[in-house]
């Protein structure tokens, strides 16, 4: 028998299905009903007992009704005599339902003497009915004033509770869970990431390995009198892995893991953040041996100030208390190991860094070539690759980017092939990625710039190629390009070469190397234009920080006023003179002027290469290294001695 919701070929006409919204439904009628019949049924007006009389009287009255133990009357008018009333009702409108007055009288009012009276004087026609009676009406007000109250709240619970089901972890939504930790816990069997799974940070996986061994053997080390460390901090720029490795120590030691955000303590309550804190560590120590996972600790182990209530916030203030405590007051073999991540350790409290609480500082830096082909190679599976494609040379084309970034360019690299209908990814899509990523979109309008623009622009990016090619600390010039991405009308694409020292000559030449397309207009037009806003910030920075922080100035000596731990923020007095301040202004003058006419001279002794070079722009809008050498000859490099070469990455041409 064919179903009575479904047409002939089987498709439902008409379906229901209950849920929770229904009932959120008919409690909103209810409460809108009660609200609506209340207003619609608005108190009898009141009158004076000398209105009542007169009423009376008149013979427009048809019954009273008075409550003796209130004291208090209520007039039913006769029908054919409230269009007589009009003016004493609100709006002009009678109720709909009688009474239609009441009035209230003394304690020395006789309602039984005075209504035989009125009625005396009336004729037997106009007489009106009189009903005297005591009423027990306390529970009906009670049940007045707690019945919308009471639905109100029951829609409040059953509300949180909807949102309860819907919400993460354990304290969800439900305002009486405020004060419970909701972290994002892992079983043994549920964390499938490993070592394997990490590419790169050989130096930040040795480290954390003997966390892994502690926590599979404790004893190995309790037997000979060690203490097993309480925590571990992850230190190392946004997007280099620490999350991950932290995921791949609970798994390569099969035990649970819990995963918060320091932001997920933090409340406008007072004390939530300390309850949070409290249960999340009871719940670890249920689970011991565990790994309890605190990522972005900045977020509530900022350094505490000095003048508290200026620019200090006291709930997070007690949260990192709560928190300090807790790491010193779990047993030292109760199997919970604390690890924590951020790209601000400069700003971390003392006392949250203090051996006992995170005996540990493993950094984790920006991969290097080696470990970004690995890092490649884990990103690469699942995209079906062009014969083309050389992972090494795209490590070498990568340099600074974290493994998030890479990530990207993978996957960037994937989408613009398939918008291309390629079918595989070939080596000019991850190129195309790179340009995407680093510059933006490349925008294809005409209307961008005018000649004289484009002119302009070909031979700022030509001052930079040539300064970069011709100064041997400069970085190697990879790819010029005059057509506008993002907010730039051109790019120089560069490969930095990964120095971890940097000597005042070095920055000297990068410095000559951003403000070549400076100078390079001023030698075209006889003016500069806006186009060097970027370059000349970037210059700006490098030449405050050789006088301010790495001591390079000879007038203001071998000072540093970096500062390491952040705390100086809290204070509004420079830690220098006014007079060491404009002998510091002047000092970057000095130096920028300086490199300046370094970098004008080195244009105008070759000022026919600049011409070709920003020539050989304007035809062919893009222009690689083989085409600057064709001009300029090879890439001058530093002395042999100071080559930046390793085994892993040659030094590039």
């Amino acid at each position: 028998m064919a179903d009575q919701n479904t047409d002939p070929k089987g498709r439902k006409i008409f379906s229901f299905s209950f849920n929770f919204s229904w009932i959120y439904f008919l409690i909103l009628l209810g409460i809108g009903y009660l609200l609506f019949n209340n207003q619609q049924s608005a108190a009898p007006e009141k009158i004076e007992w000398q209105e009542v009389q007169q009423m009376i009287l008149k013979g427009d009255v048809a019954e009273i009704s008075f409550v003796r133990n209130d004291f208090k009357g209520e007039v039913k008018l006769r029908p054919e005599s409230l269009a007589q009333y009009t003016d004493k009702f609100r709006g002009g409108n009678p109720p709909r339902r009688a009474p239609h007055f009441f009035f209230l009288v003394s304690t020395k009012f006789d309602p039984e003497a005075s209504f035989e009276q009125l009625n005396a004087q009336l004729p037997a026609i106009q007489q009106f009915k009189v009903v005297i009676k005591n009423e027990e009406h306390i529970w009906m007000e009670v049940l007045q004033m707690i019945l919308p109250l009471a639905l109100l709240i029951l829609f409040w619970v059953l509300m949180f509770r909807g949102m309860n089901r819907g919400a993460a972890g354990p304290g969800g939504m439900n305002p009486f869970n405020t004060g419970k930790a909701t972290p994002r816990e892992a079983g043994k069997d549920e964390v499938k990431v490993t070592f394997k799974d990490v590419a790169g940070l050989y130096g930040a996986k040795e480290e954390v390995m003997e966390i892994v061994d502690f926590l599979k053997n404790p004893g190995k080390y309790t037997a000979l009198g060690g203490k097993i460390p309480k925590g571990a901090l992850l230190v190392g720029p946004p997007g280099t892995g620490k999350t991950l490795l932290a995921k791949a120590v609970a798994g390569e030691a099969n035990v649970p893991f819990f995963s918060i955000s320091g932001s997920d303590f933090v409340e406008m309550f007072v004390g939530v953040g300390a309850s949070r804190v409290r249960d999340l560590f009871r719940q670890a120590k249920e689970k011991a041996p565990c790994i309890v996972f605190i990522d972005e600790i900045d977020a509530v182990g900022r350094a505490r100030a000095k003048n508290g209530g200026f620019s200090s916030n006291d709930e997070r203030e007690n949260t990192l208390n709560q928190l300090l405590t807790e790491m010193d007051g779990f047993g030292t073999n109760s199997g919970v190991i604390v690890l924590a991540a951020t790209n601000r350790a400069d700003i971390l409290d003392q006392a949250l860094m203090r051996a006992g609480r995170f005996d540990r500082q493993i950094h984790v830096e920006l991969p290097e070539l080696k470990e970004r082909e690995e890092i490649f190679q884990v990103h690469l599976r699942g995209i079906k690759l062009g014969d083309d494609f050389n992972v090494e040379f795209m490590a070498k084309h990568t340099p600074g980017f974290s493994g998030a970034d890479i990530a990207n360019v993978c996957n960037e690299a994937a989408l613009t092939a398939a918008r291309r209908g390629h079918s595989a990814v070939m080596q000019q899509d991850f190129l195309d990625a790179v340009d995407r990523i680093i510059g933006g979109l490349e925008r294809k309008s005409n209307t961008i710039m005018t000649p004289a623009e484009k002119r302009t622009t070909a031979y700022h990016e030509a001052g930079h190629a040539l300064v970069g090619w011709l100064l041997p600390y400069a970085d190697p010039v990879f790819k010029v390009s005059i057509i506008p991405r993002g907010n730039a009308l051109g790019l120089t694409w560069s490969l930095p070469e990964e120095r971890k020292n940097w000597s005042r000559t070095v920055m000297t030449d990068h410095m000559c190397q951003l403000i070549g397309g400076r100078v390079a207009e001023e030698i075209l037009n006889g003016e500069p234009s806006t186009g060097a806003l970027n370059d000349l910030e970037r210059m700006t920075g490098m030449a405050y920080a050789m006088v301010q922080y790495y001591g390079m100035s000879d007038k203001v000596g071998t000072l540093s006023f970096y500062d390491s731990t952040g705390s100086r923020g809290y204070n509004l007095v420079k830690p220098y003179s006014e007079k060491t301040a404009q002998l510091m202004d002047d000092e970057v003058k000095a130096i920028v002027k300086n490199v300046h006419d370094r970098t004008r001279r080195l244009i105008e002794d070759n000022k026919d290469g600049f011409m070709r070079l920003g020539a050989l722009l304007l035809e062919k809008e893009v222009i690689f290294a083989e085409d600057i050498e064709k001009i300029l000859g090879p890439k001058v490099k530093p002395a042999a001695d100071d080559q930046f070469v390793t085994e892993e990455a040659p030094a590039q041409a």
